[in-house]
């Protein structure tokens, strides 16, 4: 456990922002997300390919015909712009996926994927419900946003290739085979949706399991989403602390920023956010870099099996 959930457990939430020196606005950030997962009281557990861990989807939006590409030492990502048809009967690029309510949706349905064994999952209100718990305000511009997301994830096409053990495989296609709007007055709802089958076994074969209480105590913050996964991905298939440099970090996290030097320090704000969401990581940064240090998941063996399990039952009761 690290220093900040020392100090809410000794000196409660109140307590704590009132220390003396502890005004800087990514302390209150960092002590906000810490204080939601400590007192969350409900523990369920999300389920993330592992290549999403090692990539991500822009923060930020792009043209709508521009490619999204990503590469890191194992892994590199690609993702094409689908296209729409218009009521002109014109084509129209719709863009990539992009920010923490496009990451949250993919959370979502991979989550759905893996507890229930099936790769065609009902949203509609279960996706309503999820995203309420996620803190995600149900109606107005936030739900503009999740349904301009969701648009976006069932039409684009990507591509992930893959680095192991001397050997290269690759998925190329789109993530999902079919889906299914319900257009209501404010806008088309995603309503139920099929995963590809490729991506789906590759989904069911290497699922990373997070903490959903985590994943809400910093829904509004990409970058923080994107390295809590990859901290749940890296740290418990450590045998030995791993130095990484700032360089190798910039490569795998920096393609919004313009300079290493404009994205070290703002990374680093994001990382004391997703640690106060993962006490059991350890993480020591200095100029050359960062440590990663063995240690446990976020989800133990024993809670992943019971998730799997539950989910499951769940599907056949419906």
């Amino acid at each position: 456990m690290g220093a900040i959930h020392d100090m809410l457990e000794k000196h409660g939430r109140q307590g704590t922002l009132d220390l003396p020196g502890l005004d800087k606005a990514n302390y209150r950030q960092t002590l906000e997300a810490a204080y939601q997962f400590m007192s969350a009281e409900e523990q369920r557990t999300g389920f993330l390919y592992s290549g999403w861990c090692q990539t991500a989807l822009p923060h930020r939006r792009l043209p709508d015909d521009k490619v999204w590409t990503l590469s890191t030492d194992h892994v590199k990502l690609m993702v094409e712009p689908g296209s729409v048809h218009t009521e002109n009967n014109e084509t129209r690029r719709v863009g990539v996926p992009y920010g923490s309510r496009a990451r949250l949706i993919l959370l979502f349905l991979q989550s759905e994927a893996v507890r229930t064994g099936n790769r065609e999952i009902e949203l509609g209100r279960s996706l309503r419900v999820w995203l309420g718990k996620m803190g995600i305000p149900i109606g107005g511009r936030s739900m503009a946003d999740v349904r301009e997301q969701a648009l976006r994830i069932s039409r684009c096409r990507m591509t992930f290739q893959i680095q192991s053990a001397g050997a290269t495989g690759f998925i190329n296609q789109n993530l999902v085979d079919t889906a299914m709007f319900n257009h209501e007055h404010d806008g088309p709802l995603l309503e139920t949706v099929k995963l590809s089958e490729t991506f789906f076994k590759e989904l069911t074969q290497h699922p990373v399991p997070l903490q959903e209480s985590a994943i809400r105590a910093i829904a509004n913050n990409s970058q923080a989403l994107d390295i809590y996964c990859w901290l749940a991905y890296r740290l418990h298939s450590l045998s030995a602390p791993r130095h990484i440099t700032w360089k190798a970090l910039y490569a795998q996290f920096g393609n919004s920023y313009k300079s290493i030097q404009n994205f070290r320090p703002r990374w680093i704000d994001s990382l004391t956010i997703a640690l106060a969401v993962y006490p059991e990581a350890q993480v020591e940064w200095d100029k050359s870099g960062i440590v990663l240090c063995p240690g446990n998941p976020p989800v133990p063996p024993r809670a992943l099996i019971s998730a799997k399990s539950h989910g499951k039952n769940e599907a056949k009761r419906l």
